[in-house]
């Protein structure tokens, strides 16, 4: 059975690239544009992983990964932070709330499939 993976970014485009990244693998693919969406669609179909960008309008990553943290049927569920704040303060705030993998943008497609298969495989072995 294929793993699904929610992908939530406000800009189409880099949904477009992380979807595009992730074609050579067998995934069922959910999309979300804002923090609520992602929040809703997280909670409703229980993704294997979640790669959300950090700024958005609304809810940020930050405060979607940090209310998924609280619930229990997501609060084991890998996290890969994908966002052009890359300084150590961000880092800090993203480890703070639980992300799995930090992944700076512009972000190289191998990198990001890379911590999506140790992700995955990672949770397949729990």
């Amino acid at each position: 059975m294929a793993a699904t993976i929610l992908i939530c970014d406000d800009e189409e485009v880099l949904r477009e690239l992380v979807r595009a990244s992730l074609a050579e693998r067998p995934l069922h693919v959910l999309e979300a544009s804002t923090g609520d969406e992602a929040l809703e669609l997280a909670r409703s179909r229980r993704p294997d992983l979640i790669v959300i960008d950090m700024m958005m309008p609304g809810r940020s990553g930050l405060d979607v990964i940090r209310e998924a943290r609280t619930d229990p049927g997501l609060a084991e569920t890998p996290v890969i932070l994908l966002t052009a704040r890359a300084q150590a303060a961000d880092r800090d705030a993203a480890d703070a709330v639980g992300v799995d993998r930090f992944v700076a943008k512009p972000f190289s497609p191998q990198t990001l499939l890379e911590a999506v298969d140790e992700l995955l495989l990672k949770g397949a072995r729990a």
